[in-house]
């Protein structure tokens, strides 16, 4: 049995996050509090295996009582989130605190999406429930961060693949951010990312990893171009293709494959990585549920692309990583502290 504590300051919220999660026979909701210091209290007394936690509340914010949480009694926590860019700020703040990942707020008995939140929501815990955390360190600066922890000149010769495709979600914002914080100013390669997000999240993300990191990162738009030392992470609720011209590499957003899971979909994005680019790409698969980029990777390998998948100590969630090495299809398996020099490393092999 998992057990939950539902924190949030609105009486519908609690009601309707205990009554999906309840739906399932493995859920036991043992408690609910209004506001972090009642949080932490019943937190405290029922030791749960996971807590939802609102951000905007009285008395004490959910910011606040995760610093708290974290620092005292680790555990899987599940913020729950407006889809606002103010709301997709305080949810990356809460990432880099130790929150594994968000729930929508949005909830509405009459909403067409309720029965695929519900499923999401009983997924999420189950999946993070059995996921031993450890306390976060504290943050450092802004300007700490961009500080490079590497450089390419070391690197003989010039490197063998330009690009560098990454697959990544449940976890995955300070996963990205701790590789792109690392990387150095003359990266010889372009970075795409598919991260699972809502299209209120993607471009508030991408300037986050563009104020940590050396490479300049934006939100991807049509018409963009990939270049080295530039980074585009897919918009929420579109993908992300790469399309090789002559003497460039374009991106597209569209809206098809419209019948995909995730949108934006890892498998959408490498596919395009290996037809129009094959062994010049690096495969990347970070920390996130499910099997997204293990099609996509089989295929990138198939045209000579290498692939490194995370290693389950250091993700969240070791879902997509596991997916590509369980078909033996990872070159390397690496802990994200050392993943960004396995991307240099394999850009040149």
């Amino acid at each position: 049995m998992i057990n939950v504590v539902v924190v949030d300051d609105s009486a519908f919220m609690r009601k309707a996050i205990s009554t999906m999660l309840q739906k399932d026979p493995g859920i036991r909701v043992v408690a609910t509090a209004r506001d972090g210091e009642e949080g932490l209290r019943v937190i405290r007394k029922h030791n749960p295996d996971v807590v939802t936690l609102d951000i905007e509340m009285p008395k004490m914010d959910g910011l606040t009582a995760l610093r708290h949480i974290m620092m005292e009694m680790p555990r899987p926590v599940l913020m729950v989130s407006s889809l606002t860019t103010e709301g997709a700020e305080a949810t990356l703040k809460a990432m880099d605190l130790g929150a594994v990942d968000f729930i929508p707020k949005q909830l509405s008995k009459v909403s067409l999406d309720i029965v695929k939140i519900e499923n999401d929501l009983i997924s999420k815990v189950k999946t993070v429930a059995r996921r031993k955390m450890r306390p976060v360190p504290r943050l450092r600066s802004a300007a700490a961060q961009r500080r490079p922890a590497i450089t390419v000149k070391a690197q003989l010769g010039r490197a063998k693949r330009d690009v560098v495709v990454i697959g990544v979600s449940t976890g995955g914002p300070p996963a990205v951010q701790k590789i792109l914080s690392s990387l150095p100013k003359d990266f010889p390669a372009g970075i795409v990312i598919a991260q699972h997000m809502p299209k209120a999240f993607t471009g508030p993300f991408a300037n986050r990893l563009n104020g940590v990191s050396q490479l300049n990162v934006k939100e991807a738009e049509t018409g963009d171009r990939l270049l080295p030392g530039h980074v585009f992470v897919a918009p929420g609720g579109s993908h992300l293709i790469v399309d090789q011209k002559v003497s460039r590499i374009d991106l597209i957003v569209t809206p098809e494959p419209k019948e995909a899971l995730y949108k934006p979909s890892a498998n959408v994005l490498v596919s395009s990585v290996a037809k129009s680019l094959g062994r010049r790409a690096l495969g990347v698969i970070l920390t996130g549920m499910g099997n997204d980029g293990r099609d996509g990777i089989r295929e990138l390998k198939s045209k000579g692309g290498r692939a490194i998948a995370q290693s389950d100590s250091s993700c969240v969630v070791y879902g997509m990583p596991k997916a590509i090495v369980d078909d033996g299809l990872a070159d390397e398996i690496v802990d994200i502290d050392d993943m960004a020099n396995a991307i240099i490393n394999n850009l040149y092999l």
